[in-house]
């Protein structure tokens, strides 16, 4: 794909920060990017462990990665979270939102999915921590939510010193609320209250860091990630100590423009 240039692009902190002019162009240069750094970690090593957000803020780029040629039967694939108590097969599960957008689609080493139907919550942690914290994570494909959180790490939750791989957690009210603005389900009250998260130093930890943050709905927390103080009060604040790149289009950076 022909490189398409950023309408703006700017630091804040560490953070790279790309404007691109819609949701497409986003999608494609976050795939770009995707792609750059997987191939430089294939380059020195026989497997890549990637983390995956499932949302749909991602959709422009797991469809445009799909468009290259990329060794998947040498990458392992994580996801970062999942509604307790959910159907696995109902189309609000993460896991299903992955399967049906890449897992399924490509011939991949390994892909460790988060069982939402565990007996027991606490074990489910303990076994998927083990997973992700058997080699190091090499790239996360994430995004961000209305209230800055970072996985299913809301404001209330989150901790940047966490000490845990995998939790669980409640979500707060605007969490729960994007679910029924993403369309993902109709009314508030059919949206889990409990959820599993990989933590946030987990995700930090990952060597590559690359987020699609696309639409209006974001725009307020794209700016509170780029302005406000390094705080829990907005999780995604704490991407600019990173070497994060944060791919938005023209709607999210509404409000930085």
């Amino acid at each position: 794909m022909d490189a398409i240039k950023p309408v703006k692009e700017f630091k804040a902190g560490k953070m790279t920060v790309k404007v691109y002019e819609n949701r497409e162009q986003m999608g494609k240069a976050a795939a770009a990017e995707l792609k750059k750094r997987m191939d430089e970690v294939l380059r020195s090593k026989d497997e890549l462990r990637m983390i995956f957000a499932a949302a749909p803020s991602q959709n422009e780029t797991l469809e445009a990665l799909q468009s290259y040629d990329v060794d998947w039967n040498r990458i392992s694939a994580f996801h970062m979270d999942e509604y307790i108590g959910i159907d696995p097969e109902a189309p609000q599960s993460f896991g299903k939102f992955l399967r049906d957008a890449i897992f399924d689609r490509q011939d991949f080493k390994r892909v460790e999915l988060i069982d939402p139907l565990a007996a027991n919550t606490g074990e489910e942690c303990e076994r998927y921590g083990k997973l992700i914290n058997e080699k190091p994570v090499d790239v996360c494909a994430l995004g961000i939510g209305e209230n800055g959180h970072l996985a299913f790490n809301d404001p209330p939750v989150a901790d940047f010193n966490d000490p845990e791989t995998m939790k669980v957690v409640t979500l707060d009210s605007v969490c729960r609320m994007q679910q029924v603005n993403d369309g993902c389900f109709s009314s508030l009250e059919l949206v889990p209250e409990k959820a599993f998260t990989l933590t946030i130093p987990v995700l930090l930890k990952c060597t590559h860091l690359i987020l699609s943050v696309p639409g209006k709905t974001k725009a307020r927390a794209v700016h509170k990630t780029v302005n406000d103080p390094v705080s829990t009060k907005c999780p995604s604040t704490i991407l600019r100590n990173y070497n994060a790149v944060m791919f938005i289009d023209k709607d999210a950076a509404a409000e930085i423009l």
